[in-house]
C-alpha cells in the first residue's frame, strides 16, 4: 500500500517510534501516516531474522541487501526496518554478519562485532569487511513453472 518513499520515511525520527506506516484511508485523516498492524511487522521480523540466520561464517550481508531479499521473499522491507529489527532482535541470530553498505559494523556494536567477524575468518580491511570477498549471495527461491496452456487441453 505504501510507496517506498513512505516506507523509507518511517523511522526517520519524525514519529519517534513507528517504523512501518501506511496511508490512512479515513477521509478525516487523509494524508497522515499510521502504524501498520503489528502482525505485519512480526512477519517481517521473522523474515529478516531467518535471512540473517542463513549467512554462513566468513560471509556478511548489508542492511540494504537484507531488505531487498526480504522484499523478494516477504513482499516488504527497507534497510531502516532491517536495522531496527537487528537492533532489537538481532541477538537471536549472528547479528555481527550484518553490516553497513561500507562494510563497517554498526558503530554501537563495532567493538563486539569485529572480534566475532575475525573469529568467523571474515575478510577485513582494517575495521571494515571486504565486501568484494565476503558478501553473501542469497539463493533465489525455486519456482515451479506451470504451463497453463497444458492444463485442461483435452485435444492433446
Amino acid at each position: 500500500q505504501c510507496s517506498q518513499e513512505c516506507a523509507g520515511a518511517a523511522g526517520s525520527g519524525v514519529t519517534g517510534v513507528v517504523d512501518t506506516v501506511t496511508h490512512s484511508t479515513d477521509p478525516e485523516k487523509e494524508g497522515r501516516m499510521e502504524p501498520m498492524p503489528s502482525a505485519s511487522l512480526d512477519d517481517l521480523t521473522e523474515c529478516v531474522l531467518d535471512l540473517a540466520a542463513e549467512i554462513p561464517p566468513g560471509k556478511v550481508s548489508t542492511y540494504g541487501r537484507l531488505a531487498v531479499e526480504a522484499r523478494v521473499r516477504c513482499g516488504r522491507g527497507t534497510a531502516r526496518q532491517v536495522g531496527r529489527i537487528m537492533a532489537t532482535r538481532g541477538s537471536e541470530v549472528p547479528w555481527w554478519r550484518v553490516v553497513s553498505a561500507s562494510g563497517a559494523p554498526a558503530a554501537q556494536v563495532a567493538d563486539r562485532a569485529l572480534p566475532l567477524l575475525r573469529a568467523d575468518e571474515t575478510p577485513l580491511r582494517g575495521s571494515r569487511v571486504d565486501l568484494t570477498a565476503a558478501l553473501h549471495v542469497f539463493e533465489l527461491p525455486t519456482l515451479e513453472w506451470v504451463d497453463e496452456r497444458d492444463e485442461g487441453d483435452s485435444d492433446a
